[in-house]
């Protein structure tokens, strides 16, 4: 099997050795350092320190990337409730029935928020992030086809999941994993996003269910969950088939309750089975977690459920993953109660208006064109105008980005639109206006001297900027 490693992996791993200054070392100690062996002896804490630190410092500043959707700045008080909890396991509900009783908590709230029927007969729970999420709410789906299928006397053999085929890369690891087919709806000009159209086409009775997706990776767009339930209800009139929907919420569902509330997507649109969310990524919270709520306990198959007999108590576990972070759900916890619904609805909201403010000024840059604006997340992404230039392209502005610090991605458009690409800015909490100020004023800078060229920069192969 072969890895490819980036750039950076390249770079920093050139050879084996890594030296130190030993003018900044005590006496004694190694100054040199295999990078791929464990050290022979130890070292002063203030010396590892460093040398971790002085290459953690290659990242560059987590602020000004704007490739990922993953929350990059907290509080102080936040960041102190973090160090004070680092050690705790949210598996271990015996040891930690606190930190478990505030996870109950949590999932509990976005059960309400999510408008969940009955809050008392509901079920959910952290995960490490929303692609643990994902798995459990198409896990659920599978095993209820499996059971229903079974029940019928019918084959198991051969379950489909349908999806956009520019859904996040954890539902095609879902599918491989668990050996469900992908059915992937084409993404085309008339129709970007999963919105019914032509639904009937991929729809049998092997189907476990529906992914809808509450903002796109590729461009931040809702997908329309109220659609894609009506055209269900058409297909199960003239079909029979009753297929439920998974809600992929890793975005916008820690953004529509506050800035969209009456969108309906959640458990008010009854072929909604089950909504994850990350709670690193709009929920506020540092990586890693995520959250996953099913609409009731009918729905969640008891077989997922592992009773542990695991350090003097019955653990059980509703999990992919069973040792994971108990700190993040302490600062999840932390969060709502910061911010409550009306300091989540100003956070996000002013996050929308920075996004709409950037996309409207970039819009008045005479060679793009957005494909969207940033008032569902506060995610948007533009194109070139057709013929606009034959010197560059936005991987050339990307990378002159890149030298100011910023990280912009440019990627293509999934599928049939491949040849389409685009370039992405994910606005969260921590880009302020000032920032996105400083941002509109490089590009703008940077395109000019794009614009000036009097032929095409050299390059290296083309390779995506895109990040999951």
């Amino acid at each position: 099997m072969s890895i490819n490693t980036s750039k950076a992996r390249q770079s920093t791993n050139v050879d084996d050795t890594l030296s130190i200054n030993p003018v900044f070392v005590r006496p004694g100690e190694a100054t040199d350092f295999n990078k791929f062996k464990l050290p022979a002896g130890p070292s002063l804490p203030e010396t590892a320190y460093q040398i971790v630190h002085d290459e953690a410092i290659l990242d560059g500043n987590s602020r000004l990337n704007l490739a990922t959707f993953v929350t990059t700045w907290m509080d102080d008080e936040a960041k102190k409730l973090y160090a004070e909890s680092a050690d705790k396991n949210m598996i271990d509900k015996d040891e930690y029935p606190a930190t478990a009783a505030i996870e109950d908590r949590c999932w509990r709230m976005l059960a309400d928020l999510w408008n969940v029927p009955d809050t008392k007969d509901t079920i959910g729970t952290s995960t490490i992030g929303s692609s643990e999420a994902c798995m459990l709410g198409g896990l659920a789906l599978k095993r209820l086809w499996q059971h229903k299928r079974q029940a019928e006397g019918k084959s198991t053999e051969k379950p489909n999941l349908i999806m956009s085929a520019a859904v996040q890369v954890v539902w095609e690891k879902f599918c491989n994993y668990w050996d469900i087919e992908p059915r992937f709806v084409p993404v085309t000009p008339d129709h970007m996003v999963l919105d019914g159209f032509e639904l009937e086409k991929y729809v049998d009775e092997n189907t476990i269910g529906v992914v809808a997706i509450l903002g796109q990776t590729f461009t931040g767009a809702y997908e329309p969950v109220k659609e894609i339930a009506k055209k269900l209800d058409e297909i199960q009139a003239s079909t029979g088939f009753d297929i439920k929907i998974h809600v992929d919420g890793a975005s916008g569902a820690m953004v529509a309750p506050f800035c969209q509330p009456d969108l309906e997507w959640d458990f008010r649109v009854e072929r909604v089975n089950s909504i994850s969310t990350s709670g690193h990524k709009y929920g506020l919270v540092c990586p890693g977690v995520g959250w996953v709520v099913w609409r009731n306990t009918k729905v969640m198959p008891e077989s997922m459920i592992f009773h542990a007999s695991y350090l003097g108590g019955d653990m059980p576990t509703l999990a992919l993953n069973f040792s994971r972070p108990g700190a993040q759900v302490l600062m999840q916890y932390y969060q709502f109660l910061r911010l409550g619904f009306e300091g989540y609805r100003e956070v996000q909201q002013n996050s929308i208006d920075v996004a709409t403010y950037l996309s409207s000024e970039i819009e008045k840059i005479g060679p793009f064109k957005l494909i969207s604006r940033g008032d569902t997340i506060p995610v948007f992404a533009w194109i070139l105008k057709d013929g606009e230039t034959k010197n560059w392209s936005l991987y050339d502005l990307a990378d002159r980005l890149r030298m100011k610090g910023w990280q912009v991605p440019a990627y293509p458009m999934a599928d049939d639109l491949s040849d389409m690409t685009l370039q992405r800015v994910v606005v969260k909490v921590g880009l302020s206006r000032d920032l996105a100020t400083a941002l509109l004023a490089d590009i703008k800078g940077e395109t000019q001297f794009l614009e000036s060229l009097q032929s095409p920069l050299p390059r290296e192969a083309a390779a995506s900027h895109f990040h999951h």
